[in-house]
């Protein structure tokens, strides 16, 4: 197996943890009909899109889908590792970020249930998150901090407004933070790439990150990927079963998403995933990999593996005002801008982070109502209620650079020409 010809840096887990390598493929598809109110051109468009970004230096192999109602049109084309077995519909992906609005979607549907409200204090279930402390800097020493205004509540998780996370200054640090040391050396995976097989089980992943101080005050600014992390934590705690389990009851099956987990158990449907190098894509993930087998931690933030059609279904259920799963009302607060004026101006990943979008739960949120996110290791997820559309690409390609691939841009505009 090929490895990695440089260690990562900070700017690759924001690689992984918060943006996708979007391409497509030449080749088969599997288009079916297409769907209602989808215009033939820019369907073709879509096509030509993945036809002209396939390859062995660009995108191995993709399933790309532009659906409208419950009706979508799909393109299957290359390869799930470089001279490999072709990509077929049901071919499993790495979803990284885009675990992050299954894991709100399951928060929200247990605080409907009545176990827990958004505004309960977190260390209710967690009590190794009480007391907090507060580092005085976030790039300061562990021992520099002042107590904490209040406890980070539910609702700080599902907004990244609990103080814990990473900011786009501790993603260009030139040399790593002591907070961040600290998370590294216990393995937490939470200020960096995903890492399924390092991680400790969830009580000790918990211990470890309650001795570490907060980066902000909880509430004052929005610090990315910890909040769903815990959550997965604070979810198997008030259900009383494994993570995975909860999301299995809440969210897989009444869906119909037998293909989400957080390992694939047909290891030969799972796409290798690919690090772009000066010298040609190196492989990261072999599907006998880190993703190969159940973890001790089911990471809340970045853990699943999925399919298409899975992913669609979760979208759907979203466009239609949240059956089976949730109410409109909770469907309303998870994809409107959860932030103050004085949190965006904090920051986000980027200086321009939050100039044209929020956050909701788990998800980004346009000016124009359009929501999802991102999966570093090549995955889109997009939802637009006001023309009921839905666009996902699911690749295996990580994330090379800072800014949205200019192929993810031409996938949008595909999109939209379809709807037009």
């Amino acid at each position: 197996m090929t490895v990695l010809s440089r260690p990562f840096d900070r700017r690759d887990a924001f690689r992984i943890l918060g943006a996708a390598a979007l391409a497509a493929a030449a080749g088969c598809s599997d288009r079916g009909s297409p769907a209602p109110g989808l215009a033939e051109r820019g369907l073709r468009e879509f096509r030509d899109v993945a036809a002209r970004s396939v390859g062995p230096t660009k995108v191995p192999g993709l399933v790309a889908l532009v659906g409208r109602g419950d009706e979508a049109h799909v393109e299957v084309a290359g390869t799930l590792a470089i001279d490999g077995q072709a990509v077929q519909r049901d071919s499993i992906f790495r979803i990284a970020s885009m675990t992050k609005p299954i894991t709100a979607v399951a928060t929200l549907a247990a605080a409907e249930a009545g176990l827990f409200r958004l505004e309960d204090p977190v260390d209710r279930l967690l009590p190794e998150l009480a007391d907090r402390r507060v580092l005085r800097r976030p790039d300061g020493p562990l021992d520099d901090t002042v107590p904490a205004d209040r406890q980070p509540t539910i609702r700080d998780l599902l907004a990244f407004t609990c103080g814990y996370g990473m900011s786009g200054e501790l993603l260009t640090a030139t040399t790593p933070w002591p907070v961040t040391a600290a998370a590294d050396a216990a393995h937490l995976g939470t200020f960096g790439p995903p890492a399924p097989q390092e991680q400790p089980d969830p009580d000790a992943w918990i211990a470890a990150l309650g001795r570490l101080p907060l980066l902000a005050q909880p509430g004052a600014r929005w610090l990315y990927n910890t909040g769903s992390s815990i959550l997965g934590v604070l979810l198997s705690r008030a259900h009383g079963e494994p993570f995975a389990d909860v999301l299995r009851h809440r969210v897989f099956e009444p869906l119909g998403m037998r293909d989400t987990a957080f390992w694939a158990s047909d290891t030969g449907r799972l796409a290798t995933a690919y690090q772009p190098t000066p010298n040609g894509l190196v492989v990261m993930d072999a599907p006998d990999g880190a993703w190969s087998k159940p973890p001790a931690f089911g990471d809340g933030a970045a853990g699943l593996v999925s399919t298409i059609d899975d992913m669609f279904a979760f979208s759907r259920m979203l466009l239609r005002g949240g059956a089976p799963l949730l109410s409109a009302a909770s469907v309303r607060a998870m994809t409107t801008g959860q932030l103050t004026p004085e949190q965006r101006a904090a920051g986000g990943l980027e200086p321009d982070f939050f100039t044209e979008n929020s956050w909701g739960y788990g998800v980004s949120v346009t000016r124009d109502g359009a929501y999802g996110w991102l999966g570093g290791f090549g995955t889109s997820w997009l939802a637009d209620p006001r023309h009921d559309l839905t666009v996902l690409v699911l690749t295996q390609r990580v994330f090379d650079g800072p800014g949205t691939p200019q192929v993810h841009k031409d996938f949008q505009a595909a999109a939209d020409a379809a709807v037009q």
